[in-house]
C-alpha cells in the first residue's frame, strides 16, 4: 500500500486577514482557509490589531484549510509561518496574554519617539542604518515597542523583571502553535528580526547598544533563527499536534523568495495593503543611498544569508478599500478597475495617500494624503483613475532608486498580490517602468514562499532548485506608453506628491 501523499501547511497572516494555504509538491494550491482580521483606528495615524483575534483567526483558517483539502495533519510535512513585518505585541509569558493591542507596520504614533532618538547624534535618522539597514522612523519595531512600554501602565517594570515577551506575528503565532504558556517557542527569524533597527544585518544578533538606547530589556527578544529549520512541534492540543514548525519569512521576503528571485539583481513587487519592492543583493548587505532599506532576504539553515534592497510603499491596495470603505465610491475593491476603465485618462488628478505619511523613497512621517488636480470636468471615474496610477507611481519611484543604488537596471519586474489582476494598473507599471511586468501562475507568493522554506527544512523540496523549476509565467505586460507623455505624467505625479509635505504639525496629526 502506497504511502499517501504529503503536502505543506503556510500560515499567512497579514495586515488585513490571516489565511492557511496548503500547497501540494509541485507547489499548486490544495485548498484555502481565510478570515478578515479587524482594523483598530483609536486616533488619526494609529492603527491597531487585537493579537487574540489574531491567534483566533489563524486556528480557524487552518483548520478550515484541512477541511477543504479533506486531509488531517499526518499528511502535513511541514508548517510555514509568514506575516505582517514591523507589528509589534507584547504579553505577559505566564499568561499569555498581551498587555495591549498590536501596533500595526503602518502606525505612526511614534513620531516623537523617532525623533528624540535621532536627536541623540550626530548622523540624526541615519543613526544605526550602517549597523541595522534601517533609518530611525515610525516603521521598524522598535518605536512601537518603547511606546508600548512608556505608556501602558506596569508594563516597563513586568519587562525589566522578565515577565514580558515582544514578538512580530511569526512570533507571536509559533509561540501560540507550540505550547504557549506551556512551553511554547519564543522565536523569529532573521528577516523578521532584521525589521525591527535592534538587529546587526551582518552578525544577525541583537544590539544591545541599541536596545539600551531604547530602553527595551534584552530579555523580552525572541531568539533570531534561519528562515528553515525546525522551531519546534504543534502543541499536543491543537490541530497541528506533533507537526514541525520549521519555516518563517516576512511576508515580502517570503514574495520574493516564491518568485524565485535567487539570482543577484533580480527583484520582484508585491501589490497587497502597502506596496513592496525587494531587489536580492546577493551574500552582501547594500546600503541605499536613496530611500531604501537594507534587508535579510533569506537564510536557509547554516548557509550564508542573502540580502536585499527593499522599497516600502504604506498604501496601495489599502486606497482601495479606503474609497470603498469610506467614502462609498465603489461597493467592493473588485469594482475599482472596470471604473477606472470608464475615462481615457486622470483628467489631470494625481492622489498621493500618505495616510501615514510617506514611506521609500521619501520617509516623511509629517506629509499628508492630498488629491490634485481637480477641476469640475473630474468624475469618480478620473478619482478612480487616480487611485489606480497611484500605485503605480510609487512603485516607479521605488523602481528608480533601486537601479541607482545597484548600478544595473532591471530588465523585467516580477509581481504578485491581489492587485496584479488588474491589467489597467500592470500595463501602467510597465508604462511608467519602461520594463517588462510578469506575473505567475501561482500569483499567491507570500504563502508558497514560507511553504518552500519550511518543505526545504525537512527534505520535502531538496532545495532552491525545485522552487526555480516550480516557478511559471502567468501574464506579461511590456511597455506601449509614448515617452514623451510617460515623462509629462511621472513629472505632475513627483509635482503632487511635494505639496504632501510637512502638513502635519502640533497642529494637525
Amino acid at each position: 500500500m502506497s504511502e499517501p501523499e504529503k503536502f505543506v501547511l503556510a500560515i499567512d497572516q497579514g495586515t488585513t486577514s490571516s489565511r492557511a494555504i496548503i500547497f501540494n509538491h509541485s507547489g499548486q494550491i490544495v485548498s484555502v482557509g481565510q478570515q478578515e482580521i479587524s482594523q483598530i483606528f483609536p486616533s488619526p495615524g494609529w492603527v491597531e490589531h487585537d493579537p487574540m483575534e489574531i491567534w483566533d483567526s489563524v486556528r480557524a483558517v487552518v483548520a478550515e484549510a484541512l477541511q477543504k483539502a479533506q486531509i488531517n495533519r499526518h499528511q502535513l510535512a511541514a508548517v510555514g509561518i509568514t506575516n505582517q513585518r514591523e507589528t509589534t505585541i507584547v504579553w505577559d509569558k505566564s499568561t499569555g496574554k498581551p498587555v495591549y493591542n498590536a501596533i500595526v507596520w503602518q502606525d505612526v504614533r511614534t513620531g516623537d519617539i523617532a525623533h528624540e532618538i535621532a536627536a541623540g547624534h550626530p548622523l540624526g535618522t541615519e543613526r544605526y542604518r550602517q549597523i541595522t539597514g534601517e533609518n530611525i522612523s515610525t516603521y521598524p519595531s522598535a518605536t512601537k515597542l518603547k511606546w508600548i512600554l512608556d505608556n501602558v501602565e506596569g508594563a516597563r517594570e513586568k519587562a525589566e523583571a522578565g515577565q514580558l515577551l515582544f514578538g512580530t506575528p511569526d512570533t507571536w503565532v509559533l509561540w501560540n502553535l507550540t505550547g504557549g504558556v506551556n512551553g511554547g517557542v519564543h522565536a523569529t527569524d532573521v528577516t523578521n528580526a532584521s525589521r525591527t533597527l535592534l538587529m546587526d544585518v551582518r552578525t544577525l544578533t541583537w544590539r544591545e547598544d541599541i536596545c539600551a538606547d531604547f530602553g527595551i530589556p534584552v530579555s523580552m527578544l525572541p531568539q533570531i533563527k534561519s528562515s528553515s529549520e525546525i522551531y519546534g512541534y504543534g502543541r499536543k492540543n491543537g490541530l497541528l499536534v506533533d507537526t514541525p514548525i520549521c519555516g518563517i519569512l516576512g511576508d515580502q521576503q517570503a514574495a520574493t523568495f516564491g518568485q524565485a528571485c535567487f539570482e543577484k539583481g533580480s527583484a520582484k513587487n508585491t501589490y497587497g495593503t502597502g506596496c513592496f519592492m525587494l531587489m536580492n543583493t546577493g551574500e552582501e548587505p547594500v546600503f541605499s543611498e536613496g530611500g531604501l532599506l537594507t534587508t535579510v532576504l533569506y537564510q536557509l539553515g547554516d548557509s550564508k544569508p542573502v540580502y536585499a534592497l527593499e522599497g516600502s510603499i504604506a498604501v496601495a491596495g489599502s486606497l482601495v478599500q479606503w474609497l470603498r470603505d469610506n467614502l462609498g465610491l465603489i461597493t467592493s475593491s473588485s469594482e475599482i478597475g472596470e471604473l477606472a476603465a470608464s475615462v481615457e485618462d486622470n483628467g489631470g488628478v494625481y492622489f498621493v495617500p500618505a495616510f501615514s505619511g510617506l514611506f521609500a523613497p521619501y520617509w516623511k512621517d509629517d506629509a499628508r494624503g492630498a488629491i490634485v488636480g481637480l477641476t469640475r470636468y473630474v468624475t469618480k471615474g478620473h478619482i478612480a483613475r487616480a487611485v489606480e496610477e497611484s500605485t503605480a507611481f510609487q512603485s516607479a519611484e521605488v523602481l528608480d532608486a533601486m537601479n541607482a543604488d545597484a548600478g544595473v537596471p532591471l530588465k523585467d519586474l516580477k509581481v504578485d498580490g491581489g492587485m496584479t489582476h488588474d491589467d489597467l494598473l500592470m500595463q501602467f507599471q510597465a508604462d511608467l517602468s519602461g520594463v517588462d511586468v510578469i506575473r505567475p501562475v501561482v500569483a499567491e507568493t507570500t504563502a508558497l514562499g514560507a511553504a518552500y522554506a519550511a518543505g526545504i527544512a525537512v527534505g520535502f523540496w531538496s532545495g532552491i532548485e525545485d522552487v526555480v523549476a516550480n516557478w511559471q509565467e502567468g501574464k506579461r505586460w511590456s511597455p506601449s506608453m509614448d515617452p514623451a507623455e510617460r515623462d509629462r505624467t511621472y513629472r505632475l505625479w513627483k509635482k503632487a506628491v511635494t505639496r504632501t509635505f510637512d502638513w502635519a504639525d502640533q497642529d494637525v496629526r
